[in-house]
């Protein structure tokens, strides 16, 4: 079952543990990178099959980003080792930040455990998995949902990023695709009020409404709940059946 861990008094006095867990119908190669001086966690990414959950732990006040690979084969030495996330063909990233596009759980940790911490998904630079992040103690107040709709049939053919066979394994923000100061909110575009929503980011948003579309997305799509254990769901509930993905 998915709860069934036995923490010790350590764990749960010092850290704070994520609780990966694969809902998707095929393995998958979570990862992590820590923020500047921040220490790394999981050595930086694992294979996880489909249903199985994986706990790791992270000091209090650590900020980093979490997210999936898909289609991995790190036998054969190739680079890239993955279809999408992926960290120069490691299976352990060692604080590499994977290649975009790929879903984003971006965290902070508060040091002080009576301040709540920050949590988003991000779309920024692009999609390859719905992802959905929660408090143990699930509360829909601190719940992030995945997405209503699938993004990989969705995504316009200028974003989407083929596998080796042809199929659409991830989805390219405008930002990565085009790099423009218009699609990045960068330079004259680097405030809210100069930066607006552009047709593709309402796309995302159409499909996956509780994560970041963009630089400046209004309301901020984000979280602040004090808790010890989160639970990372990639493709949660309801999700599964459409995916296609090589699992090499």
């Amino acid at each position: 079952m998915l709860w069934h861990f036995v923490l010790s008094g350590q764990v749960l006095g010092t850290y704070v543990t994520f609780y990966m867990h694969n809902k998707c119908p095929f393995p998958i190669w979570p990862a992590t990178a820590s923020n500047t001086g921040h220490p790394v966690i999981a050595d930086g990414g694992f294979y996880l099959p489909s249903s199985e959950t994986k706990p790791v732990t992270a000091p209090w006040s650590w900020t980093g980003r979490i997210w999936a690979r898909t289609g991995c084969n790190f036998g054969s030495k190739l680079k890239p080792a993955c279809e999408t996330g992926d960290c120069d063909g490691r299976l352990e990233c060692n604080g590499l930040i994977g290649t975009p596009p790929a879903t984003l759980v971006e965290i902070t940790v508060q040091a002080d455990k009576t301040k709540p911490n920050f949590y988003d998904v991000s779309l920024v630079d692009g999609y390859n998995l719905p992802v959905m992040v929660t408090t143990k103690q699930a509360s829909p107040k601190c719940t992030i949902k995945g997405c209503v709709k699938n993004m990989i049939n969705s995504c316009p053919q200028e974003l989407q990023v083929l596998n080796k066979t042809g199929q659409v394994v991830a989805c390219k923000s405008a930002c990565l695709a085009f790099n423009l100061d218009s699609f990045c909110c960068r330079n004259e575009f680097g405030t809210p009020e100069k930066c607006k929503p552009s047709l593709y980011s309402k796309t995302f948003k159409e499909a996956c409404p509780a994560y970041y579309s963009y630089a400046f997305d209004m309301p901020p799509p984000s979280m602040t709940c004090s808790s010890r254990e989160f639970v990372i769901t990639f493709c949660p509930s309801g999700w599964g059946d459409d995916y296609q993905h090589s699992s090499m």
